[in-house]
């Protein structure tokens, strides 16, 4: 009967915990540090990227699919 008792009690307490600690990092509470240094947050604006691509003319054919062909080497 203790056994019982004991595995509805553990049981509670693990649902009461986990409780507690999602709703803490929902609102912020397990990081006090943060939460005060995000009034003053620095911000840094960064150069702008271009990237130029360029595609060949000759390009070769690297991979193709064949609705015919067999994808499984062993299946012959």
């Amino acid at each position: 009967m203790i056994d019982r008792i004991f595995s509805a009690a553990l049981t509670l307490c693990l649902l009461a915990g986990g409780t507690l600690a999602i709703g803490s990092a929902m609102l912020g509470l397990d990081r006090p540090a943060a939460r005060a240094a995000s009034g003053h947050a620095r911000v840094v604006q960064l150069k702008p990227v271009v990237i130029v691509g360029k595609r060949l003319a000759h390009a070769t054919t690297i991979a193709r699919g064949d609705a015919t062909a067999s994808t499984d080497p062993r299946a012959e």
